[in-house]
């Protein structure tokens, strides 16, 4: 297929020419060779073809990372919310154990003092106790004293 060239045979003069292209033909461009170069559309270009194609490819293979790159940070932040949702649960299981065992120590803590103060009274009723089998004892031998009295009075009567 021919392609239209632009030569430059002056400084002020530009000429154009068709040249048939081909490996052979593209070698011997002038334009080629001053890094001038037509595209499909036959608009001049700096890049060379291939260079411009690779470039187009790069181009697209980028955006295709970047909208990668967006879904995957997407998906990160689903799941550093999903993260951050489970930690706020987990914390508050942790505060509600923390809150458990601390009533389980106050518990243990009051039955602890509740037993001492039984063990106390059980102390104050063991000598209040004590207090009255002596007074029983001592009530006992009175009143047999007095029952021998009695007998011996009513005897001597």
């Amino acid at each position: 297929m021919p392609h239209r060239q632009l030569h430059f045979t002056s400084p002020s003069v530009l000429k154009e020419t068709t040249v048939q292209t081909g490996p052979v033909a593209m070698a011997k461009d002038p334009l080629a060779e001053a890094g001038f170069y037509f595209d499909e559309l036959n608009k001049l270009r700096v890049l060379e073809p291939d260079v411009s194609q690779r470039t187009s490819e790069l181009k697209e293979e980028c955006k295709e990372f970047v909208d990668k790159i967006g879904q995957f940070q997407k998906i990160v932040g689903g799941l550093m919310a999903l993260m951050d949702e489970l930690s706020k649960e987990v914390e508050t299981e942790k505060m509600k154990a923390i809150g458990a065992r601390n009533l389980l120590k106050s518990v243990a803590k009051q039955r602890e003092a509740q037993q001492q103060q039984l063990q106390a009274l059980i102390a104050e009723k063991k000598m209040q106790l004590e207090r009255y089998r002596i007074e029983y004892e001592a009530l006992s031998k009175v009143e047999a004293e007095q029952n021998e009295f009695i007998d011996q009075f009513i005897l001597q009567k």
